[in-house]
């Protein structure tokens, strides 16, 4: 008699703002997603994965009720729902802030006066929370997108999701108040969790992911070094262990690699030339396990 089929591990990916960057980390860890004749149910290639793409709103809902065992969605709308949700890992995609903003001449002194307000908004619970929090009084207006645009008329101020904030200045806003930051995230629902075989998949899933998340941060920095110069290259060079050391051919100094911080390059290029290394170069990596 044959074993039973393992049960499939139910994956929600989202659509809209969030899919490219979580379709392009998907494929950067080789779990490229293929779309299937009926557009909303693609594959992976992983077995025992059932995969079904909805809205992160949606998502965040589904993960919560059970439907869904594993989903990306946005922290913001785990906090607006109240979702009972295990986040899994940190994408770091999409960063945004959950503000307050209001029309410049509407502010004193860069916050919103005593009085009674209306506030237009997506987020209604945590606006609610937030104007509790502030001891502010404000009837709230629920929107559907393009928040930016009720003030003046249609509201006094709102709450909204700002990047780079940018269209909150070009529509004559401010911020005066910061509710949340937010950026899309991998969920589990608790009870997918302490199943054995679904908190496998989610943690290989989780491992890959997070390999190439871990490359974005870095490069492969190598370089040639005379002997002389070796410890003195080494003691300023960033690694995650020990850096890579191998003797050139004919004993003509030392080869030397680490994967280092992007974000130190600048300072690092300049500083390992005047620690006397040579022939630098920098490349890109795929997926970095520690």
């Amino acid at each position: 008699m044959l074993p039973p089929e393992p049960e499939l591990l139910r994956l929600a990916l989202p659509k809209g703002r969030m899919e490219t960057g979580v379709f392009q980390l998907l494929a950067d860890a080789g779990l490229g997603v293929r779309t299937s004749s009926r557009g909303y149910r693609p594959t992976l290639p992983l077995p025992g994965f059932e995969t079904k793409i909805l809205k992160p709103q949606s998502i965040v809902e589904m993960l919560h009720r059970g439907s869904r065992d594993l989903g990306f969605a946005g922290r913001d709308w785990v906090a607006e729902k109240g979702a009972d949700l295990i986040e899994v890992l940190d994408t770091e995609l999409d960063p945004v802030r959950i503000v307050a903003a209001a029309p410049r001449e509407l502010l004193r002194n860069g916050q919103l006066p005593a009085g009674q307000w209306v506030v237009a908004t997506e987020y209604e619970a945590l606006t609610r929370s937030w104007l509790q929090e502030q001891d502010l009084n404000a009837d709230i207006v629920r929107s559907y997108g393009a928040t930016e645009v009720f003030p003046p008329e249609d509201a006094d101020f709102i709450v909204d999701n700002a990047a780079s904030g940018s269209t909150l200045v070009a529509n004559g806003l401010q911020i005066f108040g910061d509710l949340m930051t937010s950026s899309t995230r991998l969920y589990a629902n608790p009870q997918a969790m302490l199943h054995t075989a679904k908190r496998q998949r989610i943690e290989h899933v989780a491992l890959l992911l997070n390999s190439v998340l871990e490359a974005r941060r870095r490069v492969m920095v190598e370089m040639n070094v005379g002997s002389e110069d070796l410890e003195r290259v080494v003691a300023v060079l960033p690694c995650m262990r020990e850096p890579t050391v191998s003797r050139l051919h004919h004993g003509a100094g030392y080869a030397v690699k680490s994967a280092v911080p992007r974000t130190q390059l600048p300072e690092l290029i300049p500083l390992l030339k005047l620690h006397g290394a040579s022939d630098i170069v920098v490349s890109a990596l795929s997926q970095i396990v520690a």
